[in-house]
C-alpha cells in the first residue's frame, strides 16, 4: 500500500463516479489528497485537449462549495478525517503543484478522453509517480457533471446521481436555484 495518493477533478458537481474513483485510490493508499482543479479563475487556463473545462459555465461552484460537498460525502462514506485531505490543484500551473501537493505521493488518474491522456503526459514528463486506474471511452465514462448541472438547471431529477450527503449539501447552498438563474 502507498503511503499518499493524489486524485483530482474540477467536481462540478461530486457525482457517482467521482465517488468511485476516489474510493478506488483510497484502497491504494493510507493518506489520500483530493484536488480540486480549476479553484478559482486565475488558476484556470484554456487547454486545447479540453476547451470547454475552463469556461465559467462548466465551473458555477466555488472552490469553498466543492470542498463543503466532497467532505460531507467522505464523511458519509465512513472515511477517516486524518485519512484525507481536501487541497485546490492548480492542474494547469504545473510550476505551483509543489505549493499544494505532495510530490512524492502516487497520483491517480481515470482516462477517458485526450485530456486524460494529455495529463498523463503531463504527469510523466514532470517525473511524478502516476497509476492510471482505468482508461474507458468517452462512451463508457457514464455521469457527466455537466449532464447533473444541466439537470439541475432544468429542474429534472438530478439527485440519484450523486451521493446522497453531496444531494443535501447542494440543496442546502442553492446551487440549483442558482443555476436556474444562471440558464435563464
Amino acid at each position: 500500500m502507498t503511503e499518499t495518493g493524489i486524485v483530482h477533478g474540477r467536481f462540478q458537481v461530486f457525482h457517482l463516479d467521482h465517488l468511485k474513483y476516489v474510493l478506488a485510490a483510497r484502497q491504494r493508499c493510507r493518506q489520500l489528497v483530493i484536488g480540486i482543479t480549476n479553484p478559482d479563475p486565475t488558476l484556470t487556463k484554456i487547454d486545447a485537449a479540453d476547451p470547454n473545462r475552463s469556461s465559467s459555465e462548466a465551473n458555477p461552484l466555488t472552490y469553498f462549495e466543492r470542498y463543503g460537498i466532497i467532505r460531507e460525502v467522505m464523511f458519509e462514506t465512513g472515511m477517516d478525517p486524518s485519512g484525507f485531505s481536501i487541497v485546490p490543484f492548480p492542474i494547469n500551473f504545473p510550476e505551483l503543484y509543489r505549493f499544494y501537493l505532495p510530490l512524492d505521493a502516487v497520483f491517480y488518474l481515470t482516462i477517458y478522453d485526450d485530456w486524460g491522456k494529455k495529463k498523463l503526459d503531463m504527469f510523466q514528463s514532470l517525473g511524478l509517480n502516476v497509476e492510471v486506474l482505468w482508461i474507458k471511452s468517452t462512451e463508457q465514462k457514464g455521469i457527466s457533471a455537466g449532464e447533473v448541472r444541466r439537470r439541475m438547471a432544468e429542474d429534472e431529477a438530478w439527485e440519484h446521481l450523486v451521493p446522497p450527503a453531496a444531494a443535501f449539501v447542494i440543496k442546502r447552498m442553492g446551487i440549483p436555484e442558482r443555476l436556474r438563474r444562471f440558464r435563464n
